[in-house]
């Protein structure tokens, strides 16, 4: 694998327009060494829409592809990409200064740490920040840890999924992103958490943004019925692998 951080993300027409503010944020970031970082965009369908917003770099992949929602464009995109870690970035968030490098320096500076995470605040409509209360303390998180905080608190995790920094192997091996219209990302956080020790930075890693527009704000993320389905796998399949005695890393 080369020394290269693959960001991946998922866009679909209504957030394309976001597309070169998140592209400043990824310039922005400082990288160690001769670690640099690659872009792969794939578009959850394949409309005229997206490619008027794609940057001209050339550190930049664009891809197209069947509709099937934001874990299929995510897990498609993992085919270009070709380093040892990759971070999710969704079209409409920001990542902060020094985001990459953080994540980059606590894994590796631990071989047992699967996956990184930070604290992200939501980015209001009139460009003012705001977090949120119950992030975890900067540190190692254990094993089984985010799925007992996640059950507790109405299937609501106390580490934000869009914040995911993870050793490319590890999420290939777990399958890349869940099959589900909503929640994929929790399903992957729960999955990499049963199966291995992760890291949690306090400092602020992700602008959120909240806008009209976003999935998540739409009435069918919230449909009750929906919502008990999507859980229901989603813990199921944490607490399969968390009983399989299937480790990161491997023993021996």
């Amino acid at each position: 694998m080369s020394r290269r951080i693959v960001v991946v993300t998922a866009v679909h027409a209504p957030s394309a327009p976001f597309l070169p503010e998140a592209h400043a944020s990824l310039c922005a970031q400082e990288l160690p060494g001769d670690w640099e970082w690659h872009w792969v965009i794939q578009e959850d369908g394949t409309t005229d829409a997206v490619t008027p917003y794609v940057p001209d770099d050339p550190r930049v992949t664009f891809r197209q592809g069947r509709p099937g929602g934001p874990g299929v464009a995510r897990t498609m995109a993992l085919a270009h990409a070709d380093g040892a870690y990759v971070r999710i970035l969704d079209a409409d968030d920001r990542l902060t200064p020094g985001a990459l490098a953080r994540d980059l320096a606590a894994l590796e500076g631990d071989r047992t740490l699967g996956w990184a995470a930070s604290r992200a605040l939501d980015l209001l409509p009139d460009s003012s920040t705001v977090g949120f209360p119950g992030d975890p303390a900067e540190g190692p998180v254990e094993r089984g840890a985010v799925l007992d905080f996640w059950a507790a608190n109405d299937f609501r995790a106390q580490i934000h999924p869009a914040t995911l920094f993870v050793r490319r192997d590890l999420l290939i091996a777990l399958g890349g992103w869940m099959a589900l219209p909503a929640s994929e990302d929790t399903g992957l956080l729960l999955a990499l958490n049963a199966v291995s020790r992760g890291w949690f930075t306090a400092e602020a890693g992700l602008l959120y943004r909240k806008w009209e527009g976003q999935v998540t704000g739409q009435a069918p993320h919230v449909d009750p019925a929906e919502r008990t389905a999507r859980m229901t796998v989603v813990e199921e399949r944490a607490r399969a692998l968390g009983t399989f005695g299937w480790r990161y890393p491997a023993a021996g």
